[in-house]
């Protein structure tokens, strides 16, 4: 590629949480994640046509992984391009885009288990009813190691980065290394100020291989993920700070893993304490956020690591491996 593909961001308000979306400004543009529903048509829509760009000629919808706040826009701007964008998907993510319930199943397995709220699963469906423009099949599955042609010689390749949900992918512009990740780098976590992720050790495992071989130019994320002072990054990170925010999500994960360990080996503890049963991880790791704010990353992380326990407790060796990031090609 000789020359390099702008990248403009596109942001939605949702709530507490800035939605990054992405415009690959390639000759067959593309759009990374889409927002809520609305997302399309009142953030992205004249986001472009400031930029001189029509959402009409968008022909790839790429989602990083199968999120309300990342899929909900998709099948709207899918209708806004005359149905003609191709939408990509991994296969392991795929069924939050074909339906909505598959998002009240993921609570419900989840977090849902900790909240000790009887309107939870009223309240998912509601919000997946109001915030996905639609269910829809994917055009395309993908489970990394592929490469798309966004026409010319602009190609994007596909890496698998489990951990965030079973079916996160990095998209990399090739040749530049601009890399669009989702929420597969947490950092310190968003606006609950903790990391989520349902896979502790493919997060972790990802997180080594962004690092070490994907090593971006550009990277994008997909919230204002922020540092240990509370101050976020910005939308689009240099080398520098994306190295930076991807050793300092190693880090966290690895006192998220200690307080976990600890927690579980002593036993989850049934309390009053809005933690509960993680109240003893929550207090060595000095965690006073809410805990029962949707998305709830610190039970969403904290069963994540319960799963873990219960996996390797039950097996003679230190559990199963993890999926290899990147993709079949990758060993």
């Amino acid at each position: 590629m000789t020359h390099a593909v702008p990248v403009h961001p596109l942001v939605s308000p949702w709530g507490r949480f800035g939605l990054y979306s992405f415009f690959v400004d390639a000759p067959e543009p593309a759009i990374v994640d889409t927002g809520i529903g609305s997302s399309p048509a009142e953030g992205m829509a004249p986001a472009l046509e400031a930029l001189g760009r029509r959402i009409e000629d968008v022909r790839w919808i790429l989602l990083t992984h199968g999120h309300i706040d990342h899929v909900g826009g998709a099948h709207a701007l899918w209708e806004l391009t005359g149905r003609r964008a191709q939408v990509v998907i991994h296969e392991a993510d795929a069924p939050m885009l074909r339906s909505r319930r598959a998002h009240v199943e993921e609570y419900l397995a989840g977090r849902g288990r900790y909240l000790g709220d009887p309107e939870g699963e009223a309240k998912v469906t509601a919000a997946a009813n109001a915030v996905i423009s639609g269910e829809m099949e994917p055009t395309l599955l993908v489970r990394g190691g592929e490469t798309l042609s966004l026409g010319g010689d602009v190609t994007v390749s596909v890496h698998s980065i489990p951990g965030h949900t079973p079916g996160s992918v990095a998209y990399v512009v090739d040749g530049q290394r601009s890399v669009f990740v989702g929420d597969s780098v947490q950092v310190h976590g968003a606006a609950n100020g903790f990391p989520g992720y349902t896979d502790p050790v493919a997060y972790r495992t990802s997180l080594e291989y962004l690092r070490d071989e994907v090593r971006p130019r550009h990277l994008y994320l997909g919230h204002p993920y922020r540092r240990a002072d509370g101050t976020p990054y910005g939308v689009e990170l240099d080398a520098e700070q994306a190295r930076e925010a991807i050793e300092q999500s190693l880090a966290v994960e690895g006192r998220v893993a200690s307080a976990a360990r600890g927690c579980l080996e002593a036993g989850p503890e049934e309390t009053d304490s809005p933690y509960s049963p993680f109240a003893r991880g929550a207090e060595e790791l000095g965690y006073t956020g809410d805990p029962t704010l949707e998305p709830s990353p610190f039970f969403t992380s904290m069963h994540g690591y319960r799963t873990r326990h219960h996996q390797n407790s039950s097996r003679t060796v230190l559990g199963d491996a993890p999926r290899t990031p990147g993709g079949a090609a990758h060993s």
